[in-house]
């Protein structure tokens, strides 16, 4: 089994895009734990490790590696598909108020 850590900022997209848990961070850890075991990663941009879910392989959970510690960290997560939880135009719009640019007023209302 992987030694596996979870960020609070995966936790809390975790609980917005899959399902409300008691400890969501322990969930991610055996979820991703499971996933690896069974192989199901692959590499990512920037030295990240894509880590794709057995239950729902529409969701995808981002780790980076800390070598020295042999221990995955999951940073975040997302989903794909046609039918995310989570529209894409609302993620866009984060990554753009990011990135100093504002939201446009359409996406306001």
């Amino acid at each position: 089994m992987a030694l596996v850590a979870v960020t609070d900022h995966a936790a809390e997209r975790y609980l917005q895009r899959v399902r409300g848990a008691l400890d969501p961070k322990l969930e991610i850890t055996s979820r991703v734990s499971r996933a690896v075991d069974a192989g199901n990663l692959e590499p990512g941009e920037r030295r990240a490790v894509l880590v794709r879910d057995l239950e729902d392989a529409d969701l995808v959970y981002i780790c980076m590696e800390d070598r020295p510690r042999g221990e995955l960290i999951v940073v975040t997560l997302w989903e794909g598909g046609d039918d995310p939880r989570v529209p894409k135009r609302f993620t866009d719009a984060l990554r753009r108020d990011r990135r100093g640019r504002g939201t446009p007023s359409a996406e306001r209302a």
